[in-house]
């Protein structure tokens, strides 16, 4: 009941890793395309990117994603059933084929979207660029706010 609950855990944090590439790949067009400063922030832009380039490094490399790999023991140790596919893959059959189908996908396919997903998070890094981390405007910003706070006391 534990291990299954935590594979299901495990899950959803696989879920939210997705959500956050590919709805962060979405956020950062509209934020380019409209110029928002926000979708220039340095966090979101180096995190989305190195988020992406750890999938990409996997595949290329035949790595098995960790997460995949925890939630498989997990299930083992839970004595549920494992089907040894990407977590992709299961993903992509569950939403978008019926149980009754018996269709796979094969695995070419998902290292192909995967490195080109890659490659158009890379493509919008450079076209929409992120601001870049300003420490000392920061730092001046705070020192001119303090003195004029003292001045005026």
């Amino acid at each position: 009941m534990v291990y299954s609950a935590l594979a299901d855990f495990v899950v959803f944090l696989h879920l939210l890793y997705v959500g956050y590439v590919v709805i962060g790949q979405a956020v950062i067009v509209v934020a380019g395309t409209f110029r928002t400063a926000w979708g220039r922030n340095p966090w979101f832009r180096f995190s989305h990117l190195a988020a992406i380039g750890i999938v990409v490094v996997e595949e290329c490399l035949g790595w098995v994603c960790p997460l995949t790999r925890w939630e498989q023991q997990l299930r083992e140790l839970a004595g549920q059933p494992w089907r040894a596919d990407t977590f992709m893959a299961r993903l992509a059959h569950e939403l978008l084929f019926s149980k009754d189908l018996n269709y796979d996908w094969p695995p070419i396919m998902f290292t192909t979207v995967h490195i080109a997903f890659g490659c158009l998070v890379f493509q919008a890094f450079l076209m929409y660029p992120p601001r870049w981390f300003c420490w000392r405007d920061a730092a001046e910003s705070v020192r001119g706010q303090s003195a004029s706070d003292s001045s005026s006391a």
